[in-house]
């Protein structure tokens, strides 16, 4: 049986790592990545960096980690009504895309570590934490559920997925028209929902 004060304890630990994250993320939001150093963290929250260490022994990866894991929460909640979504295929398509290629925009860094920095947890295998495997879950049902359904879903999840990536990560260094913007999600669209 756990005590009240072993509770209260396990619940300012769960505060201080949520905090820790919180501080990270909108530190890396606003200033970048490199930005993000244990001595900057500790100062935000207001803790010594010994503090940090206890938290997330590995460090700034494991900071990294843990934000990542946040966002692919987040990313999958966005992408989840198109999967439950009625209507044409072409409007749950272009939902799922719009839906991604906004959280990308909208969270640059998140979706930094999300997609580009080091992490400490494993994609596509048997050990992929579950918030990971659940925004992809997200393409492949709304794929799965379209009137024609591709005759591999997997497969045609991940090449949508890589696709909507490239257009996010394209769009966001510069690389891309900004005038096309629409036309490039048509395009994509009706590759998946002719």
């Amino acid at each position: 049986m756990t005590t009240p004060a072993a509770a209260r304890r396990a619940r300012q630990v769960e505060e201080r790592r949520e905090l820790i994250v919180a501080a990270a993320r909108a530190l890396a939001e606003e200033q970048g990545w490199e930005a993000v150093t244990t001595r900057r963290l500790a100062d935000a929250i207001e803790h010594s960096q010994p503090v940090l260490y206890g938290h997330f022994p590995q460090g700034r990866t494991e900071i990294v980690t843990a934000v990542a894991l946040a966002g692919f929460e987040e990313l999958a909640a966005a992408l989840a009504p198109s999967a439950a979504a009625q209507g044409k295929d072409a409007d749950r398509v272009r939902a799922l895309v719009v839906a991604y290629l906004d959280f990308a925009a909208r969270h640059p860094a998140t979706y930094d570590a999300m997609f580009l920095l080091p992490v400490v947890v494993p994609f596509a295998a048997d050990d992929t934490p579950a918030v990971m495997k659940e925004g992809f879950a997200a393409i492949a049902g709304t794929l799965a559920g379209l009137r024609h359904p591709p005759a591999d879903p997997a497969t045609a999840a991940e090449v949508l997925w890589s696709a909507v990536h490239g257009l996010a990560s394209l769009h966001r260094a510069g690389r891309l028209s900004a005038d096309a913007d629409d036309r490039r999600v048509d395009a994509l669209v009706r590759a998946f929902a002719p």
